[in-house]
């Protein structure tokens, strides 16, 4: 599944106008600052956050079956993780809590939301929440890649090389530094469990450890060895607690098990950084790069918060020992490349499906210039009740607008749509699935996407919403998402002429 998932777009979202600068939102919560339907910083895979029914996510894990267990999750009953799958067939992780964990529902989805609006590449981001009665339950991105300690400490055929370890490190270090940015500094206990791989073997922070533990457990794990002394000392988890946690992964990493970080840093200081290596690299590392990632951990090891590094230093350090940056993370880790082929369309293709499933955008060009505004007499464009200079000089806009997408001045017909739009006193999909299409042709696939899902807002049932949706979801190599999309525009083609419309 894609972050365009039509029906769920239906019964979640609303279009608001005038005001609320023609963003899409989700009914039951103010939006999130920075996150947009195609998902902000990550791409266009992950879709607005929002509210999940229980029957949703019943319905997803077999009703929370105990084969849909994710393995190697590192969660303890009772807050155990799941892997599910929507109606829309996007996989989904869902972490199920007890009541007693968050007895105040306003808390819980405050809490969800605030760690809902972070939206990034080095994230497995949340999704959504579900709170129902007893029920307390957050969706998350599936990562179907397993964890960083399935691959490091329990793996069947073959260890991590080294680099790929040195881009473990600096992606979560990214995550980390993101977070700390956006206010949410707080990460509890970071461990090896808590690194996912997604389909294209990237490694991705899990963003369950950013909400705060109410009476769920412990925010670090019972082995005090691992727990920053300053935790030990008063039960609070500060940004300087979260990088001691960060410096023990980074051990993790050169060791390949789990070593306490006392008896690590007795053998730092003593040089004896070759013994901590792990045997399975079978001496395939850098060594003068060892000794800079061991260095790192040490500072990050410190007894004293106030010595410890923050997050933009550990990617200021670990940036430059990147060696194989062109490299993909699937390569480096030996697993398959995530390609699924596109299902044969379901409903015979007009024209316009036709020149979506080839991704012929001058066919789609010529056709939505054929097609002008006809499909608008079915929104409230003309609704306005008088006419003004403002109304006059927007229509002047939609109209130059026109001319340039006619002339094929893509550039310069985004300038003017967006004129026309900003101004918000006139709705038109028309206009949305033209500067759609200027932004493909432009190479801007995520914004290509925000605004055919505008267009669906503005007129749900619009054939021509859900066809630019699969192209821009193709742009973005979605192609299952692309095809099922593809399909539902089809499905909405077919049902309009069957019924003479």
């Amino acid at each position: 599944m894609g972050c365009c998932e039509s029906s769920f777009l239906k019964r979640r979202l609303h279009y608001r106008r005038k005001g609320d600068q023609n963003t899409v939102f989700n009914q039951s919560h103010p939006p999130s600052n920075g996150t947009d339907p195609a998902g902000g910083d990550s791409g266009g895979g992950v879709p607005s956050f929002s509210q999940f029914s229980l029957a949703d996510l019943k319905a997803a894990t077999n009703n929370f079956s105990s084969d849909f267990i994710v393995s190697e999750s590192g969660e303890k009953a009772p807050n155990v993780v799941y892997k599910g799958r929507l109606q829309n067939r996007r996989w989904i992780a869902v972490k199920k809590f007890t009541k007693l964990a968050w007895p105040d529902p306003k808390q819980f989805a405050d809490e969800a939301w605030g760690v809902g609006k972070l939206r990034h590449r080095r994230l497995a981001n949340l999704i959504g929440y579900c709170c129902d009665g007893d029920e307390r339950l957050l969706v998350a991105e599936y990562m179907p890649n397993d964890t960083l300690a399935k691959h490091l400490f329990h793996w069947e055929n073959q260890t991590i090389e080294w680099a790929m370890r040195l881009r473990v490190a600096l992606f979560i270090a990214e995550a980390l530094d993101y977070c700390n940015t956006e206010g949410r500094p707080l990460y509890h206990d970071l461990n090896a469990y808590r690194v996912l791989f997604g389909e294209n073997g990237d490694p991705r922070l899990s963003c369950f450890g950013l909400m705060k533990n109410s009476r769920d457990g412990k925010s670090y794990s019972t082995n005090l060895a691992y727990t920053p002394p300053e935790y030990l000392r008063n039960g609070r988890v500060t940004p300087e607690s979260v990088v001691f946690s960060f410096g023990t992964v980074l051990l993790d990493l050169l060791s390949g098990k789990h070593i306490p970080p006392s008896h690590a840093l007795d053998m730092i200081r003593g040089k004896n950084i070759l013994l901590l290596m792990d045997s399975h690299l079978e001496g395939n590392f850098s060594t003068e790069e060892a000794t800079v990632v061991f260095d790192l951990a040490s500072r990050c090891l410190q007894y004293e918060p106030r010595e410890r590094p923050n997050p933009k230093d550990l990617v200021s350090t670990l940036s430059p020992l990147q060696s194989k940056p062109d490299v993909p993370s699937y390569v480096m880790l030996g697993i398959p490349k995530h390609e699924e082929a596109p299902p044969t369309p379901q409903h015979p293709l007009s024209p316009m499906g036709d020149a979506c499933s080839r991704m012929d955008l001058t066919a789609i060009h010529q056709i939505l210039v054929m097609t002008h505004y006809k499909d608008d007499e079915r929104t409230n464009e003309l609704s306005f009740q008088e006419w003004t200079q403002q109304m006059r000089d927007m229509l002047e806009a939609r109209k130059r607008g026109d001319l340039a997408f006619r002339d094929k001045d893509f550039k310069t017909a985004i300038d003017c749509y967006s004129q026309f739009i900003d101004v918000g006193t006139m709705i038109s999909p028309t206009v949305y699935a033209r500067r759609s299409l200027c932004h493909l042709l432009c190479d801007q696939p995520d914004a290509a996407l925000r605004d055919a899902m505008q267009a669906q807002c503005v007129y749900p049932d619009w054939s021509t919403a859900f066809y630019m949706q699969a192209v821009a979801l193709a742009k973005l190599d979605m192609h299952k998402d692309a095809a099922d999309m593809l399909n539902e525009a089809a499905a909405l083609e077919e049902k309009r002429q069957k019924i003479g419309k």
